[in-house]
């Protein structure tokens, strides 16, 4: 997808956003599309293809599969989208960051519900222990102990904050800031191994790349977000430099080892995301974090999350939440998937914040029949309604 369109999506609203996607859907989408209508169910043993599975490597595939080869299209010879611009980010799209990012509407931003799915089988287990453990791990070198304040106390603020009922906010950002130098690493890693598997097994990566790199980008910029509000000191960037280093070759071997399981992780680790900013969110709201209580948003969260030119720092944890929601949405639908044959269902479109935050992810069925659905839209907007 060229970067004006993806621009065009970012700031555009939910509805608009399908909107501009039926209108490009021709640049990028030929005869052979994602989906084949007399595809075989996944459930069957049959050799055929199907709505999840990707086609053989001498098998004619869809354009657009990977993103839009500039010459697919006339229209990326014009202006500054030709080879030879001077630019090919439009003028309104500032910052560093040039991936698809979701852009939420007020609702979506408060449909967000902490949720935690159980684990079934084995490797789930082993996924959830982890987190539990590294949680705890973290929460003990941290000093954190989130304890709930006892019913019609009367305690000041600052009797609360003694008693470990309450963070500061240099406590909070502490926390927030060391928690996202960690979660922007598991999407790097995996689309930085599914990149080197399709060049070394010479094969198309069905979509899985481009969402992986997004969540790590997306990650990235919410920590650029909040050092904006904090530098912090020569002993944090050390700990980040060590815990880094040990995660990143970790989770590096573990990916090469189960995918499915790496998923699931990161999953679980959302859901940890999703409860923090939860308890975050409250604690402003309820007046216990009396410095963000009316601080303006940070410049680079209006401009990245499309936010009011009046946007609170309160509106930038909503926006967080929801990022985090949709990760851990994402990444519970892909660890219900097969990492070797199936079609990332998130490549052309995401289902909207009243789902994602709603839901933990889709099963496999529900993830061919979302494929299903995304290559009906795809195929509609084909169709120049001029021309009806």
């Amino acid at each position: 997808m060229s970067l004006l369109v993806k621009a065009t999506l970012i700031r555009a609203t939910p509805s608009s956003r399908l909107a501009a996607l039926h209108r490009v859907s021709s640049v990028f989408i030929t005869e052979n599309t994602l989906l084949r209508p007399h595809a075989s169910l996944i459930h069957t043993n049959g050799s055929q293809s199907n709505s999840l599975t990707r086609k053989h490597v001498h098998e004619e595939s869809a354009s657009g599969t990977e993103g839009r080869h500039r010459e697919d299209s006339s229209s990326t010879k014009q202006g500054l989208t030709s080879s030879d611009g001077v630019s090919t980010v439009p003028a309104d799209v500032h910052g560093d960051w040039v991936l698809f990012h979701p852009v939420y509407s007020s609702d979506e931003l408060k449909a967000v519900e902490v949720l935690h799915r159980d684990a079934k089988t084995i490797s789930d287990k082993i996924a959830c222990n982890l987190v539990k453990l590294m949680r705890w791990g973290f929460d003990f070198v941290s000093g954190y102990k989130h304890k709930s304040i006892p019913p019609n106390s009367s305690m000041t603020l600052e009797e609360l904050k003694q008693g470990g009922y309450v963070l500061t906010e240099k406590a909070w950002l502490s926390r927030i800031l060391f928690l996202e130098t960690v979660a922007g690493v598991p999407g790097m890693v995996a689309a930085v191994l599914r990149h080197l598997g399709s060049l070394r097994l010479m094969r198309r990566d069905s979509g899985w790349i481009h969402t992986l790199l997004q969540e790590a980008e997306n990650e990235r910029m919410h920590l650029m977000t909040f050092m904006t509000l904090r530098q912090p000191t020569w002993l944090f960037r050390g700990l980040v430099l060590g815990a880094q280093g040990v995660f990143y070759n970790l989770f590096f071997l573990s990916y090469l080892i189960s995918p499915r399981t790496c998923h699931r992780f990161v999953g679980h680790l959302e859901e940890e995301a999703v409860l923090t900013y939860t308890r975050c969110i409250q604690e402003i709201e309820s007046g216990r974090l009396p410095e963000w209580t009316d601080m303006p948003a940070p410049e680079i969260a209006k401009d990245y999350w499309r936010l009011e030119s009046n946007a609170k720092l309160l509106d930038v944890m909503y926006a967080v939440r929801s990022d985090e929601s949709t990760h851990r949405f994402v990444n519970h639908s892909l660890a219900n998937l097969n990492p070797k044959t199936d079609v990332n269902p998130f490549a052309f479109r995401e289902p909207d914040m009243h789902v994602k935050g709603k839901k933990l992810g889709f099963e496999r069925n529900e993830a061919e029949k979302y494929v299903q659905e995304s290559h009906k839209l795809l195929q509609q907007g084909r169709v120049d309604p001029e021309s009806k």
